[in-house]
């Protein structure tokens, strides 16, 4: 990782240059207040006429530190371990189960990935991580993998330097109330205290739509979310906002979760998908196809139990889901069975499903939007050949 930082005193200029993506050593990003100009020099225009020049002997001297730098995959490799970063514990996502092991669907990525390479799920060393705290772990080099029930927004991808490989589970936020207070709708929350988890999506997302409905509310934030969800529960605020599934979740810690509900308004977008350093394509490719590997075999009927039988099949896209073409993996350097592994030892997408969030948790949350496209859903992977 490059920082470097340098000032204009004469214009009282100032520029950031930062460069979180040490596997394109042909790439170097030069921020700065102004107009910008590529060539080969990499020239910068800034507001006063200043020119500032980066010479190529210097854009040379951090290609080589580039090209020194091993890829996530070879780094993951030599650790002997994907480091992955989850939530502070989140049932159903990221939580530790009573042996300890972390279990849900944020961790079954990271498990699918160690499978895919080690032939061995638990070779993941999990990192609990605060909302504020996620994203410079990851751009820092500390975690390989953020999956934390993180939103895919163009915000963080373009601004972050963060690759959003796939879209693990179609979310939306939500409210969550005390049945005492007889509210049934969002739309019954003007003037009220609302708690929520600050350095995420969930605040500009309430501030977007009391604002636009011309309805008063005050937030009441914390940097934990139990703190939120404590500070709900004592009375401290009218609601608690969150994703969906989240409040599921959430609902489940309260000493009366019968005392509460979620309204049936859902106010945004949500897609939740793990997170990567942008620049690695590799890597970005090993996560995306982890997933998708997952969805593919629940569409075509391969589960933990019936894999060891279905590599007899005579259906091509099962043959080559399960390693009948070494030559489609070559360039993210796994071995042909990578897609094997990890539904045999992590199983496919609904399976995940189920156990965790679905019919076989205690969360009991329906597929709505994250069912197959052809059970009425919109999860939708890109087909293995």
């Amino acid at each position: 990782m490059l920082f470097c930082r340098y000032s204009m005193s004469q214009a009282s200029h100032e520029a950031t240059c930062l460069s979180t993506r040490p596997q394109l050593p042909n790439l170097l990003y030069v921020c700065a207040r102004g107009r910008r100009e590529w060539g080969d020099t990499m020239q910068q225009t800034f507001l006063g006429g200043k020119w500032l020049m980066v010479t190529l002997a210097v854009a040379l001297a951090i290609s080589g530190a580039a090209i020194a730098a091993p890829s996530t995959l070879e780094a993951v490799k030599a650790r002997g371990s994907v480091n992955c970063g989850v939530s502070e514990g989140t049932p159903g996502f990221a939580v530790p189960d009573d042996k300890g092991a972390w279990v849900g669907m944020d961790a079954d990525v990271c498990r699918a990935v160690a499978a895919a390479i080690f032939n061995d799920p638990k070779k993941v060393t999990f990192r609990s991580l605060t909302s504020k705290d996620r994203f410079t772990a990851l751009q820092s080099g500390e975690i390989d993998i953020l999956s934390r029930i993180t939103t895919f927004s163009m915000g963080r991808n373009t601004s972050l330097g963060i690759d959003f490989p796939a879209i693990l589970y179609f979310d939306g936020q939500g409210f969550m109330v005390k049945k005492s207070s007889n509210i049934k709708s969002v739309t019954e929350l003007n003037g009220a205290t609302i708690c929520l988890e600050t350095g995420t999506t969930t605040e500009l997302n309430a501030a977007d739509y009391f604002r636009s409905r011309g309805m008063k509310y005050e937030i009441l934030g914390f940097q934990r979310v139990d703190e939120a969800i404590r500070s709900y529960e004592t009375g401290r605020c009218d609601a608690y906002t969150n994703d969906h599934s989240s409040l599921a979740a959430q609902r489940l810690k309260l000493k009366a979760p019968n005392d509460h509900q979620v309204l049936p308004e859902i106010i945004s977008k949500e897609p939740l998908a793990p997170g990567v350093r942008s620049g690695d394509f590799q890597w970005s490719n090993i996560v995306r196809w982890s997933v998708f590997a997952m969805l593919n075999a629940e569409e075509l009927g391969i589960t933990q139990k019936n894999i060891d039988e279905m590599k007899t099949s005579t259906n091509p896209e099962i043959r080559r889901i399960l390693g009948g073409d070494a030559d489609l993996v070559q360039g993210m350097g796994l071995s042909s069975d990578w897609a094997y592994r990890i539904i045999k030892h992590v199983g496919n997408y609904g399976e995940a499903y189920d156990r965790n969030v679905g019919k076989n948790s205690p969360l009991g949350i329906r597929r709505s939007l994250n069912a197959l496209w052809k059970d009425g859903g919109i999860q939708y992977a890109a087909p293995i050949r």
